[in-house]
């Protein structure tokens, strides 16, 4: 689902979100991965990052006071309450009793009045 298409990365990501899982402690890097599961580190280096823009791992900083100077990487409590809060507003977007049918109009008014104006600013160019 995150890595449509890229099946190295697929496997990269599982790789490590296992191995975040299991670990006692935080994980310092994860270039032993590279030979433990057959991955190159362009390939792990790529996942590692996106898994990370996307809240689902985590790097502490050994200047973290929280964690007492350990360092490392590690699964982030984010993303899950990022999922939440997203599954809540959904849930809240369905509900009529809290919307009104002008605003909701007004915002697709607003929406196709701003997508008129990009297509005639790039008709002019």
């Amino acid at each position: 689902m995150l890595f449509p298409r890229n099946h190295n990365q697929q496997h990269a990501a599982a790789c490590m979100f296992f191995e975040l899982k299991w670990a006692k402690d935080m994980v310092p890097n994860f270039a032993y991965m590279e030979n433990k599961y057959n991955v190159s580190r362009r390939i792990l280096q790529r996942t590692r990052a996106k898994l990370s823009r996307l809240g689902i791992i985590e790097h502490i900083s050994y200047l973290n006071n929280r964690y007492g100077g350990q360092w490392g990487w590690k699964l982030s409590s984010h993303f899950e309450s990022s999922l939440r809060q997203l599954a809540q507003k959904c849930s809240e977007l369905r509900n009529i009793n809290i919307s009104s049918k002008e605003k909701d109009q007004m915002l697709i008014d607003f929406l196709d009045a701003k997508r008129e104006i990009t297509k005639s600013k790039v008709e002019v160019i």
